[in-house]
């Protein structure tokens, strides 16, 4: 499997970036690893870095007293972090857990704040990528609104169809809402050939 790079997907994000102003925000990315079952943050305690995902799986949770819930398990070529907490300095809602050995490029927060004086653009970079970011969460949203079980089930699995080899099945159904029981009812309707 190719792996994304962060110069590609910096591109991709800021279209109009200059070529100076893209290595200068590069540079403040340092190589990462975190072994399997390694948090990259932890409820309760504010996150200090943002982190692009160069190999391997993370899932975003939280506990409740009845139930563990997956927000969402990041890959390869996606950016890492609990946005809120990152942004406005809070307190971490989610848990950020690797499920396989990762490898990121990860900037801190210190960092990240240096480069508005060191990037001429910065400002409108920024709102490109938030902005990225929550129209990629209300996207989640509308389809998880909007679908059935099933329909869900079939977006996700075309979209990230090696998930479902490499990480725990339960994980991704409780990401789309639903039990392990419906999860495991739609898996067997498809293998049949009756979905």
């Amino acid at each position: 499997m190719n792996k994304i790079s962060l110069e590609s997907s910096l591109t991709s994000y800021f279209t109009n970036i200059t070529p100076d102003d893209l290595k200068t925000i590069l540079s403040f990315f340092k190589p990462e690893i975190l072994k399997k079952n390694e948090f990259f943050l932890k409820p309760g305690k504010k996150s200090t870095k943002l982190s692009f995902i160069r190999s391997g799986f993370l899932r975003i949770f939280s506990e409740t007293e009845k139930k563990e819930i997956t927000q969402w398990i990041s890959t390869e070529g996606y950016f890492v972090t609990d946005l809120a907490s990152f942004m406005s300095d809070i307190p971490a809602r989610w848990a950020i857990q690797a499920l396989s050995d990762t490898e990121l490029y990860t900037i801190n927060k210190a960092d990240y704040e240096t480069l508005q004086a060191r990037v001429s653009q910065w400002h409108t970079l920024e709102k490109n990528f938030i902005v990225h970011c929550f129209t990629t969460i209300e996207a989640r949203v509308y389809a998880h609104l909007s679908m059935t079980a099933e329909e869900r089930y079939l977006h996700f699995f075309n979209e990230n169809p090696q998930l479902f080899n490499q990480v725990s099945l339960q994980y991704i159904a409780s990401m789309l809402g639903m039990t392990s029981e419906t999860f495991s009812r739609i898996r067997n309707k498809i293998a049949s050939g009756n979905l």
